[in-house]
């Protein structure tokens, strides 16, 4: 069996094209046509199903992507084990919220980078809908969401977690003393949140909707953590993950508020699409993002 003919078969399945693959490759669609029909004709399966110029996985397609992915993973530790290389190169992209930024690339990620000069990153921001599609198209390897939780049979859960989640004010606060609070009650006062649509902004206005309320910010932005510094000045109130007031709070400037008739379940989770390979590359990426935001 030709290796250059599984390498252009992962190429039109993470693609879902022949004409891209081909660029990918710098081959001819005529090249990469001819490979696929070899392949195809050895292992006596179609592959794929050719409809209106559309192309997709058949069911033995999936089984032999699984097959090939992992001969092309054995191949290139075989060809690494024997030139003795131990750094690893290539350019690896993640999407992600942007609340997860500053966990992720704290001061650990220089010692990342030295531990892997070879390694590039690329980072979009973006809300889960966008992040999904990004993947979908391969135009992102992996994405790190902060939302509802998602289950899929065409993605991998690579980790995932809870984060809880508080309404949040200033130590000097009236509510700040309250033993106990009804969502309610907080609605009269200035709110600053994440812009709306956002992943746990998002939440927040479906779990109030629930209740017929709703809640007008008199500040939106796109920094959880500018949100959460302004809060402990007693600029108002907001909603946000632990893991982004965590700093304040242990330092006093803001409080949790003990709202005891709303919750809102949030997951964090990093996910790669089914059909993409993981590189010796990706999974170091996939390995640090691990570490950095998940707990063990």
């Amino acid at each position: 069996m030709d290796l250059k003919n599984l390498t252009t078969f992962i190429h039109v399945a993470e693609l879902n094209s022949f004409t891209k693959a081909a660029l990918a490759l710098g081959y001819s669609q005529s090249t990469v046509s001819f490979q696929i029909r070899q392949l195809e004709t050895e292992l006596n399966a179609q592959l794929f199903e050719r409809i209106n110029h559309t192309v997709a996985l058949t069911e033995k397609g999936r089984e032999v992507l699984d097959y090939a992915h992992r001969i092309r993973r054995m191949t290139m530790e075989l060809t690494e084990t024997m030139a003795k290389r131990q750094e690893l190169k290539g350019h690896i992209r993640l999407a992600m919220a942007y609340s997860l930024c500053d966990s992720l690339f704290d001061c650990s990620f220089p010692d990342f980078c030295r531990q892997h000069p070879g390694i590039t990153l690329k980072i979009t921001t973006a809300g889960t809908e966008e992040m999904f599609r990004l993947m979908n198209h391969n135009e992102a390897d992996a994405i790190l969401t902060l939302d509802s939780h998602i289950y899929d049979r065409e993605y991998v859960i690579f980790r995932e977690e809870t984060v809880k989640m508080h309404f949040i004010a200033s130590a000097s606060c009236p509510l700040a003393g309250r033993p106990s609070l009804a969502v309610e009650e907080l609605l009269s006062q200035p709110f600053l949140l994440t812009e709306k649509g956002m992943s746990y902004r998002r939440l927040l206005d479906e779990g109030l909707a629930e209740r017929s309320l709703e809640v007008k910010p008199v500040l939106e932005m796109g920094s959880a953590r500018l949100i959460c510094s302004l809060i402990g000045e007693g600029a108002g109130i907001s909603f946000l993950p632990d893991y982004v007031t965590q700093q304040d709070v242990d330092a006093g400037a803001i409080v949790r508020l003990n709202v005891t008739d709303f919750e809102a379940e949030i997951w964090k989770q990093l996910l790669y699409h089914r059909d993409k390979w993981v590189s010796p590359q990706l999974e170091a990426v996939l390995e640090y993002c691990a570490k950095r935001e998940f707990t063990e």
